[in-house]
């Protein structure tokens, strides 16, 4: 056996179907070339249906599926115990090798005896260069630079940028220090001599300690720039997250004190410590600075008009530059504002895509509101009723063109269009084309369907959908302005799909669909985790407006239920798990109602819940597959009654 590809999964079911279709075309490639291969997946207990997708799709791989989640070391540990192969590659679920990666690795490991590990370029969902291809030993100074940010800065700086190797070049085969655990290709002699993944790294740092441990024992590192491999990186790991800095930086203290002696291990763990800090910080002032900066640019414009109707009137209308007094700028404009965006919010115009009807919906109720409040305001407060009602029109005009302002610029989508695709081209055969795009119909998103690039010669030109061969995609791409490709795998290799998504460069968004999969997987950003299109959209509970409606009625009634705690005493068997519910659903981490303690495939994610539809039932020997239709059934079905109906019937076991 020449070669054991070993991949460790935990719940991405969809991205790992992606990754094995393309190893099982890789190693058919490798067979024909006289490289026999075999595959190894290792499951993590993972709760979708990543175990039962590998048994159905894929028999003849191995699969080790474990009954609790054993981490990435232990997990490819116990892979690489069973391989029979003379090469050893572990791979992430979230990649896609090229139809011949294997072959090619092989025959630059077979000519090269020193070499004890190879690594390869990679590129993420947009066909760009992922740094962390080819990596230097991150040192104090190395790790502080980086942290610094003047790595980034100083890309090819062989000073500043030793983390990444930037002054490298991309495009050409270099020994490297440390290499990438999302491909890692090793000798299994080599791995016999310094030995496995070090398994006190629960999760990161274990590859950069074993490709360390491989240079100490002699041998060398290899970037690998003449194959190259998709990695949507992060969709197991969401590495935006405030868990993964913790992980990681955890795992780089235990490998400086591991490798590094003294005041450099102490040194190294200080710079670490500082860094899980700045970035917990950072992450929580941007995900603060996103989520208010739609109100924010609202709030300045509506403030702006305002502020000029006011000057407007009083020297126009009233004639007299101070009929205002300065209380009606600093006092009633700000108020008028707050509530004119709450009542947008809860109306729907911040949800994704952008209605108009909802905008003015909330806008108006906002004015009902005001003038409401108006009579109650102290007398030195209550200026003209003119201003509400001019502010209002001024509002609903200024947020109405705010929003489709894009589109005057010949953009498609305004910046509260998430759920918008754009222009988008199938990549494929007619009818792998037509199955494509009947998903994407189920998911109900919004899209420009332009037309089918047909990559085989194949297609009726005649045909009204037909834009052309794969030769002139580039001028097809340019031609319609296209947003967004969808390459169909069955109808070409994947190493023809990456490098087409490297030649036409990064400002498309691409997806690609297996043979026989009802996923369309792709990611737009090296910096987020790559994204599939489910048709979770079509569930009632995962649109924009239910989830804050099920938010607000979740911090409603735990307010309620907060002040009769002193009833609840008398009349609820278990106070101390009540109020342990109460401060779960207010601070965010449950729901009253959902789907339990676990993510259940298939059904919108949701927070964890205190109860289910199926409390309360008459019976509770009902199947599996009888109550899955009916946590179905609540999902696609969703209203905030349904869960009130759920909390009467049970409110004993809240």
């Amino acid at each position: 056996m020449k070669l054991s590809v070993i991949i460790v999964n935990y719940n991405v079911c969809y991205f790992l179907q992606q990754t094995l279709q393309s190893v099982e075309q890789a190693i058919d490639y490798a067979q024909k070339e006289g490289i026999d291969c075999e595959c190894i997946v290792v499951d993590n207990q993972s709760s979708d249906d990543s175990v039962p997708m590998v048994q159905k799709l894929f028999p003849h791989f191995q699969l080790i599926a474990n009954q609790e989640n054993t981490g990435f070391s232990k997990a490819n540990n116990q892979g690489i115990r069973i391989s029979k192969g003379n090469y050893v590659l572990l791979l992430n679920p979230d990649t896609v090798v090229a139809e011949d990666t294997f072959v090619l690795c092989t025959q630059f490991m077979d000519v090269h005896p020193k070499a004890g590990a190879l690594g390869i370029k990679m590129v993420d969902g947009k066909g760009i260069f992922l740094p962390e291809s080819k990596r230097g030993l991150p040192t104090p100074l190395t790790s502080l630079y980086k942290m610094l940010g003047l790595s980034q800065i100083f890309y090819k700086s062989k000073t500043f940028n030793q983390y990444h190797l930037g002054y490298l070049d991309k495009d050409q085969n270099h020994k490297v220090p440390i290499l990438s655990g999302a491909f890692m290709w090793m000798r299994k002699s080599v791995l016999d001599e310094v030995g496995l993944l070090d398994e006190s790294f629960f999760m990161y740092g274990e590859d950069i300690d074993l490709s360390y441990r491989i240079v100490k024992a002699g041998y060398d590192n290899y970037y690998f720039a003449d194959s190259q491999i998709i990695h949507y990186k992060g969709e197991s790991t969401k590495k935006g997250s405030l868990n993964y800095v913790r992980i990681f930086y955890k795992a780089m203290i235990i490998f400086a004190q591991k490798h590094f002696a003294g005041q450099q291990s102490k040194a190294y763990t200080f710079f670490i410590q500082i860094g899980i800090y700045l970035r917990a910080f950072l992450a929580a002032f941007v995900r603060l600075f996103l989520k208010l900066l739609p109100f924010a640019l609202d709030a300045i414009l509506i403030f702006g008009g305002l502020y000029a109707i006011k000057e407007f009137y009083a020297n126009n209308v009233k004639e007299a530059a101070s009929y205002y007094a300065p209380e009606y700028l600093y006092v009633n404009v700000p108020l008028y504002i707050l509530i004119w965006l709450i009542s947008i919010y809860f109306s729907g115009g911040y949800d994704r895509p952008y209605s108009l009807k909802k905008l003015v919906r909330g806008i108006l109720f906002g004015v009902l509101v005001i003038a409401a409040v108006y009579g109650f305001l102290p007398e030195a407060y209550r200026f003209s009723r003119a201003m509400i009602l001019l502010g209002g029109l001024w509002t609903v005009v200024a947020l109405a063109f705010w929003r489709t302002l894009p589109r005057l610029f010949g953009s498609n989508k305004t910046y509260t269009d998430a759920n918008y695709s754009g222009k988008l081209a199938i990549v494929g055969s007619l009818s792998e084309g037509n199955r494509i795009r009947g998903l994407l119909m189920d998911t109900g998103l919004s899209f420009d369907f332009i037309g089918y690039i047909d990559p085989n010669d194949s297609m009726d030109q005649q045909h009204p959908h037909f834009l052309g061969t794969l030769n002139s995609l580039q001028e097809i791409v340019e031609l319609y302005k296209i947003e967004e490709l969808i390459f169909c795998s069955k109808d070409m290799p994947f190493k023809a799909i990456i490098k087409w998504m490297e030649h036409i460069g990064p400002h498309l968004n691409y997806k690609i669909v297996s043979e026989n999969s009802k996923h369309i997987i792709g990611s737009n950003s090296k910096n987020t985790a790559g994204n599939k299109y489910l048709s979770e959209l079509s569930f009632e509970i995962a649109k924009p407006a239910q989830k804050r409606n099920k938010r607000v009625l979740d911090i409603g009634l735990s307010l309620l239920f907060v002040f009769l705690l002193p009833i609840a005493l008398f009349v609820t068997p278990q106070i101390g798990q009540f109020a342990q519910n109460c401060w779960a659903v207010l601070s965010g981490k449950k729901t009253w109602v959902g789907f339990g303690d676990k993510a259940i495939d298939k059904l919108p994610q949701i927070r964890k819940s205190v109860l289910t539809p199926l409390d309360g039932l008459p019976r509770q020997d009902y199947s599996e597959a009888s109550k899955m239709r009916l946590l179905r059934l609540y999902a696609k079905e969703y209203s905030v009654y349904k869960d009130l109906g759920i909390l009467f019937k049970n409110w004993r076991s809240l």
